[in-house]
């Protein structure tokens, strides 16, 4: 089910602190800095493996010698990826900072700079995972930085002659929805209210304690006759069990069905697929190249969930996506509940850059969190659920400063030069 999309112009955000390519000196990082963050959610979101009220993030910033300023995110969540905010910066204070201590002369110098940027291997951490988060947020504060400084958009990654299979630029794209309540009647409110949006469809947590899924998705079905439905089990699963499950609910039009059983099981989904009609994706077993390779390998899934904190950052995910393609196999742009307007950012640039998404998550801003970190709003149309691409240099958007210190818990210095 390729993603719907229009043709539409796009609108830009200033080009502040941009400059040519060739016209001026070489840069460098001067610093890096991250933030412990914590943002309130709007409403509860629940699923079989948590249930969140707030979600608390890490935000980097990285500072150029022309004084450019740049920030990017991460969500760490120990059910993923292994981390959470404090481990995510103690593995960013141990990192070798002089792998990006070189000067550039332009963005695409710039850009592999920020790709060749690595963290120290965690023990135990065969799936090369632990610590993605971390590298999202300072990949992309990089990328954010040295785009501002030469006038480029993170869009133009995405372009490079190695993503060529699958870069598909595009002005505007549709996102989806999702009921992420197990409460009868919130979870009827929500459906009423996309039937009314009408996104590219609904993806329904299912497999929550207490909750009959037949019951919901007849109801929520009802409601919304014409959308589509995918469902997410967040490994609430058996591999003994997951099948029966999935066929049950079926009946009430299934498109996709996100990771039924826990990572330990995967294994299963090969025979899992052979009992049911929907086509399975993996999530939180999705989260490097080794999974990805392993699960092509093994016949688990027809699709890869990208998200970029969970997948190490934007060219990782881009590599991610490419390999799916190289493979047969479908991916969706994912998203963490709570992430802010910094990480949107970077999500609107993959979704407005990569061809063939099955589904596109995030863009939530409005609706789900209580503060918003950039200047420009980028929830996704109340009708419809429309949103452009993304103009102006690095991520496209300019930071609240205030807004930002007024969810910072912590500020810890990662790298500073003496040189100029």
């Amino acid at each position: 089910m390729p993603l719907r999309v229009e043709g539409s112009s796009g609108h830009n955000s200033p080009m502040e602190n941009s400059r040519s390519d060739t016209k001026n000196p070489p840069v460098r990082i001067v610093s890096m800095t991250v933030r412990r963050i914590m943002l309130p959610l709007k409403i509860k979101v629940e699923h079989a493996s948590k249930v969140r009220r707030e979600s608390e993030n890490v935000v980097v910033e990285c500072r150029l010698s022309d004084g450019t300023v740049g920030y990017g995110e991460g969500v760490p969540r120990v059910y993923v990826t292994g981390e959470d905010c404090s481990r995510s910066i103690e593995i960013l204070r141990n990192a070798d900072w002089n792998q990006v201590h070189h000067p550039v002369g332009s963005f695409d110098a710039a850009v592999e700079l920020a790709d060749r940027f690595s963290l120290p291997p965690q023990e135990g951490d065969d799936r090369k995972i632990v610590g993605n988060a971390a590298r999202c947020a300072a990949e992309l504060a990089m990328l954010d930085a040295f785009g501002r400084s030469f006038g480029r958009s993170l869009s133009e990654v995405a372009a490079r002659p190695e993503f060529a299979s699958i870069y598909e630029p595009r002005k505007k794209v549709k996102y989806t929805g999702a009921i992420t309540t197990k409460g009868k009647w919130k979870g009827r409110i929500y459906a009423w209210a996309w039937r009314f949006v009408d996104p590219a469809d609904v993806k329904i947590k299912v497999g929550m304690p207490g909750c009959d899924d037949v019951k919901r998705l007849k109801t929520f079905r009802r409601i919304m006759p014409s959308l589509k439905f995918r469902i997410d089990a967040n490994e609430a699963w058996t591999a003994a069990t997951a099948a029966e499950r999935i066929r049950e609910l079926e009946p009430f039009g299934i498109s996709l069905v996100e990771q039924p059983v826990k990572h330990e099981e995967v294994g299963s989904l090969k025979e899992i697929r052979k009992g049911i009609q929907s086509p399975v994706m993996l999530d939180e077993s999705l989260c490097s190249m080794v999974d990805a390779e392993r699960a092509v390998a093994g016949g688990w899934c027809d699709v890869f969930n990208i998200r970029l904190s969970k997948c190490g950052g934007f060219l990782p995910s881009l590599r991610l996506a490419a390999y799916a393609k190289a493979n047969s196999l479908k991916c969706q742009l994912g998203s963490h509940p709570g992430e802010s307007s910094i990480l949107t950012a970077a999500g609107r640039h993959f979704a407005c850059s990569v061809g063939g998404l099955v589904a596109l998550e995030g863009s939530f801003d409005a609706f789900l969190l209580k503060s918003r970190l950039t200047r420009e709003d980028l929830t996704f149309s109340k009708f419809g659920a429309w949103a452009h691409a993304l103009g102006g240099p690095g991520l496209g958007v300019r930071i609240d400063a205030a807004a930002l210190d007024a969810v910072t818990l912590e500020t810890v210095p990662l790298f500073e030069s003496s040189r100029p």
